[in-house]
């Protein structure tokens, strides 16, 4: 049983029975675990009803179609030998290359993994990707390691996982614990050890990358701007006025931070801020920008002096009226989601809300926007990049955009329209518009041979 590092990403109490696969846990009662995958597939089998979902293919997609599990030294600058091991989960590919992040944290799991390639596949599947879901990574804390030792893990894992990815087969990007620097090394350990034929095809190997080695315009932030604008799009339905609510977001990093950048353009106040240092409060409302800044600087909002510390306790209770968890999965159990003042609950990590808590949240009138929509911009704006480096073109930020927020628009009226013909709830109706997508392919396509 571990101990997760981040008192900002302190687990909820789990809901689900106990399981051979690791997995983080604190709070709860000993011997209970969370189980991540379980929860994705009760939400995999919940819409697969609702559609009618032929049995043949609901069995596909309940398991990745490829585990692979890689265990690789790596000489350390002590001079000492550590032995690391790595993850990729190829879950689906029928709609085309797997795509989905990798992750370096001391806490992943196999079983985690699973669960996050699976939501890789409805994400692409409800965007209208050409894409299936993977996600991987190596169990470690990158925090811990010196940049030249990180390197050489990243180059060292990459090269392990050799021909099992590519740019017309699996295409990782950045997730927790990586970025572009991350994906640079990445891809320049493809281009020099499998993709050595043709090179310039090969830079669609990894997305995220930066700007110079074939990243696009836009990527960094284009997770926190799909949250953003599927909380725009709420809003107007709902006959909100953005202007002059309150903000608390849980995970400062890429993903937190952006977003409460660019609701703050939109008259949103930031007044609660958590990450793996802590709470922060200001009921006059930080400086986005600022915090995010300082947060760049210095790795954390740990002692930036316009916040006042709070625990956990005090910041799920905080007075706001827009959440967006951006940290990891299973932060809102029953007792954080009663806790909650917020009228909105936007996704920016994956699974932030467990079965347990969303229910709660549901009695309480309190409407979520879920990750697999809510942070569905970044695998949008990874698309767009792979297909700029397989045309050898470069977009302005300024198309990239208009291209995100009419894709994002677009996945939220397909599962608005959903939800209201099923009457059902907004993350059964994700799952519902994706599968029915897979559904289609699966009956033109048939099973081979």
């Amino acid at each position: 049983m571990t101990t997760p590092a981040d008192p900002a990403q302190k687990p909820a109490r789990p809901t689900a029975p106990p399981s051979d696969s690791p997995s983080r846990v604190d709070n709860a009662v000993p011997g209970e675990r969370y189980e991540f995958f379980k929860v994705i597939q009760g939400y995999l089998d919940r819409a697969a009803s609702v559609i009618q979902m032929p049995e043949y293919v609901r069995a596909i997609l309940s398991q990745p179609k490829n585990e692979l599990i890689v265990n690789f030294p790596v000489r350390m600058d002590d001079g000492s030998v550590r032995l690391f091991k790595g993850y990729r989960i190829q879950h689906s590919n029928i709609l085309g290359p797997y795509k989905g992040g990798m992750r370096f944290h001391e806490s992943a799991s196999l079983d985690d993994f699973k669960a996050l390639a699976a939501m890789m596949t409805w994400k692409c599947s409800l965007m209208n990707l050409p894409y299936g879901g993977g996600k991987g990574g190596i169990k470690f804390n990158p925090r811990d390691v010196s940049r030249n030792e990180l390197q050489r893990i990243t180059r060292r894992f990459f090269h392990s996982l050799g021909s099992n990815i590519g740019p017309d087969y699996d295409i990782p990007a950045p997730d927790m614990g990586t970025n572009a620097q991350t994906m640079a090394w990445a891809m320049d350990t493809y281009m020099n050890t499998v993709g050595m034929v043709n090179k310039q095809a090969a830079t669609g190997v990894v997305t995220g990358k930066p700007i110079a080695s074939g990243g696009t315009y836009g990527r960094e932030k284009a997770t926190g701007q799909g949250v953003v604008h599927c909380i725009t799009e709420w809003a107007e339905r709902e006959r909100v006025d953005l202007e002059g609510k309150r903000l608390m977001v849980q995970g400062f990093g890429n993903v937190g931070s952006h977003t409460a950048v660019l609701l703050s353009k939109l008259g949103v106040s930031l007044v609660a801020v958590g990450d793996h240092s802590g709470y922060l409060y200001n009921a006059e409302g930080f400086n986005a920008h600022r915090l995010q800044e300082y947060v760049q600087a210095k790795g954390s909002i740990a002692g930036y002096p316009n916040g006042k510390p709070i625990s956990r306790e005090e910041f799920f209770a905080a007075d706001a009226d827009i959440f967006v968890p951006a940290a990891l999965e299973n932060q809102i159990g029953e007792e954080e989601a009663t806790a909650l003042k917020a009228r909105l609950v936007a996704e920016g990590a994956n699974g932030p809300c467990n079965p347990a808590g969303e229910e709660v949240l549901a009695k309480r009138g309190i409407h979520v926007l879920p990750d697999v929509l809510a942070n569905a911009g970044g695998v949008t704006v990874s698309y767009y990049e792979w297909v700029q480096n397989k045309r050898s073109e470069q977009w302005t930020l300024e198309e990239v955009d208009e291209r995100l927020e009419t894709a994002m628009k677009g996945a939220y009226e397909r599962v608005e329209h959903f939800a209201r013909k099923h009457r059902c709830d907004t993350r059964l109706a994700c799952y519902g518009v994706a599968l029915e997508r897979l559904v289609k392919v699966y009956a033109e396509r048939e099973i081979f041979p």
